[in-house]
């Protein structure tokens, strides 16, 4: 399963989901999993924002060697879920090709069907999305510019979100490395991903 994320510069939020699915797809050795992020009007070229950096090293993944993008159609042509940060961006998404629509939702979104639903695949996401529906806002905003403690708390929102998610939709064996048990399905009752505790355990304060 190939997952894009995407916000508006691709410094800060899309690359922390970005590197915590790549930490998640080797915790959980989800040899399938990949990622790759990008941005509607992406610093192209840039860094990870120091404070995202730092954030992304205190939830356990690796920050390292990484470039804006600007978001391209062919990227999300090769995307089997997109992954936005702000509703406004899923709904723009959704508008630039036949079927996008039915694998793009905003992270907090596809997190919440899930948990209600028990939703092991994509389409079944998308069937439950109308019947679903929220009203009010599932956005994560964007910290730039605010304290180290608001990057903080961002990081811990999309890792909390994404790492149950992860492991209830990609393909493979759903196991901690010397673990013999299947991993989390995200449910209503579902416990806390061995992963999530870790990297709760592991962000900066």
């Amino acid at each position: 399963m190939h997952v894009l994320f995407v916000c508006n510069g691709n410094v800060c939020r899309s690359v922390i989901a970005e590197r915590v699915t790549r930490a998640v797809a080797v915790e959980y050795g989800l040899t399938g999993l990949t990622a790759e992020s990008a941005g509607t009007r992406a610093l192209v070229g840039f860094p990870v924002e120091p404070l995202a950096a730092q954030t992304i090293a205190g939830l356990g993944a690796d920050p390292d060697g990484f470039r804006a993008r600007k978001l391209k159609p062919e990227m999300i042509d090769r995307a089997d879920l997109v992954l936005t940060m702000t509703e406004q961006i899923r709904d723009q998404i959704a508008e630039m090709g036949f079927g996008v629509g039915a694998r793009t939702f905003t992270l907090l979104e596809a997190h919440r069907i899930a948990k209600v639903t028990g939703a092991g695949a994509i389409a079944t996401l998308h069937a439950a999305r109308n019947d679903l529906s929220l009203v009010g806002r599932e956005n994560i905003s964007d910290p730039i510019g605010l304290s180290e403690a608001a990057y903080c708390e961002v990081g811990d929102r999309i890792a909390e979100a994404l790492v149950p998610l992860l492991v209830a939709l990609a393909p493979g064996e759903h196991t901690r490395p010397g673990q013999d048990q299947p991993g989390l399905v995200v449910g209503p009752d579902a416990p806390a991903a061995p992963l999530a505790s870790f990297l709760a355990a592991q962000r900066i304060r």
